[in-house]
């Protein structure tokens, strides 16, 4: 299946102590911004957000999706 992301909310507070500082808002941005409209394949919406975490290197609190059609 084809699924089209219309929102997410990546767990940015997950990040790790043993890195120094904190996330640039910036890059929070644009790790949204590049996820958000882009097409995906997967076998549902469980596959849908390991596909995206492992993509991203993020987890995910939320997600809004549409499906595809062809």
């Amino acid at each position: 299946m084809k699924f089209q992301i219309t929102e997410i909310e990546f767990d940015f507070d997950d990040y790790d102590d043993a890195y120094p500082g904190e996330l640039d808002d910036n890059y929070k941005q644009k790790i949204t911004n590049e996820t958000i409209g882009q097409i995906w394949d997967a076998d549902d919406g469980d596959d849908l957000v390991e596909e995206i975490t492992c993509a991203t290197g993020w987890c995910i609190k939320s997600i809004d999706y549409r499906i595809i059609l062809s």
